[in-house]
């Protein structure tokens, strides 16, 4: 059984949680792993003791900016990195080597969204970790996955105030949207791939408020 779990950000105890409710073979996380929350070094414990894999999102882009550029302005990455290397020095090159795309049958999972082709060849690295809508990111654009025609079944997170997204095609799933905002006290969310079936997990509190 395989488990998508959507943006952790730093929510070690409910993402221990959902694992342990699913007892899934394979787990795969979509990015955003470890800033805004509390423990980003027991979510790191997790995904290196359960051999977990994972997608590139633009919070974990971030982290890398902040370990080549430790001026940067993005103090949150910062204290990420600051924690994780003093707990494994493994960590930040796990980070840096993570795809932007994984498979998870008969799904791709990413962390932001495709180019609505489908096409990974057309989706770039801002598309995969940052796009919401599409064609940019002006209030009136449709978010992407509302104008996607791909045949490419995707699994993605990164929109945490659109929340759960289901859309189905000839009464499939076809686009899962997981990013149900754990780190701003709501609930974590996993995809049991296999079963078709959304398991989540409520947020213990609110780690950071809402940004409108």
């Amino acid at each position: 059984m395989t488990l998508v779990i959507g943006d952790v950000h730093g929510c070690s105890d409910e993402l221990a949680k959902l694992v342990a409710i699913a007892q899934a073979d394979r787990v795969v996380l979509v990015g955003d792993l470890f800033t805004k929350g509390p423990d980003p070094v027991g979510v790191w414990r997790q995904i290196k003791e359960g051999g977990f894999e994972a997608v590139l999102g633009n919070h974990d882009a971030r982290v890398l900016d902040a370990v080549a550029d430790p001026a940067t302005l993005d103090r949150g990455a910062w204290k990420a990195v600051e924690k994780l290397q003093n707990d494994d020095p493994a960590a930040i090159p796990w980070l840096a080597a993570l795809p932007l795309f994984l498979e998870a049958a008969p799904f791709t999972v990413v962390h932001a969204g495709l180019h609505p082709s489908g096409d990974l060849a057309r989706t770039t690295r801002q598309m995969a970790v940052a796009m919401r809508r599409w064609p940019d990111e002006g209030p009136t654009a449709p978010h992407w996955h509302s104008v996607y025609t791909g045949e490419r079944r995707v699994i993605f997170g990164h929109d945490a105030l659109r929340g759960l997204v289901r859309v189905e095609r000839n009464g499939q799933p076809w686009l899962i949207g997981l990013d149900t905002g754990c780190v701003y006290g709501r609930a974590l969310s996993g995809y049991l791939v296999e079963a078709d079936q959304v398991l989540t997990v409520s947020a213990a509190r609110e780690y950071r408020p809402v940004r409108g």
